[in-house]
């Protein structure tokens, strides 16, 4: 299991036993994390393989998860659920996140300093192995260097307008946003809204 899916030996166990529920209802985990605070929450992100999670399909996750939850009871305290999608500025937490959002732009952020340095921002250029690949600026030049998955502490794409135009355009085309939304959001990013 990923660090960067579950960091906390507390958020591994919790994957080790949500994992299961989630993928025999079709969907991946992206990401979980106990939270603390005066009521601890546990954040589920979750996904499909193919992408686009809708607020009834996180819903029955809840559902099957706090089942599974109350059984297992791996959390002395009370807390609160919450299962959402990862977003379009989503984390990327699996190495195959950084091969399917290659070409946009991501945070990266590593747990050792690498040539003075523990941030990366730049272009997702995919996968060699188990390296991410990324375009950088290097004194002024756009420079592609590898980071070693492992070495990552956390990542996530930034949110950009070309990340968010495709990222409508694909659910308008899978029918997950109509027409008439994906037209208004367009005109908005384009500039043309009359103010």
């Amino acid at each position: 299991m990923s660090d960067l899916i579950a960091k906390a030996s507390i958020d591994r166990r919790l994957a080790e036993i949500i994992t299961p529920v989630i993928e025999d209802m079709g969907f991946e985990l992206v990401r979980v994390r106990l939270m603390g605070g005066q009521t601890k929450t546990l954040q589920i992100m979750a996904d499909r393989p193919e992408g686009g999670i809708e607020v009834d399909d996180c819903a029955d996750i809840s559902t099957a998860v706090s089942a599974t939850l109350d059984v297992e009871d791996p959390l002395e305290d009370a807390y609160t659920l919450e299962v959402s999608s990862p977003g379009i500025d989503r984390p990327l937490t699996r190495l195959k996140d950084f091969a399917t959002w290659e070409g946009y732009v991501a945070r990266l952020e590593t747990e050792e300093m690498i040539d003075g340095r523990k941030r990366f921002k730049g272009i997702l250029m995919g996968v060699e192995g188990d390296e991410v690949l990324i375009e950088i600026e290097v004194n002024g030049e756009p420079t592609v260097i590898g980071l070693k998955f492992d070495w990552l502490a956390d990542a996530k794409l930034v949110l950009t307008d070309e990340l968010i135009r495709d990222v409508l355009r694909a659910r308008k085309d899978s029918g997950q946003v109509d027409e008439t939304q994906f037209d208004e959001v367009q005109t908005i990013m384009d500039g043309d809204e009359e103010t």
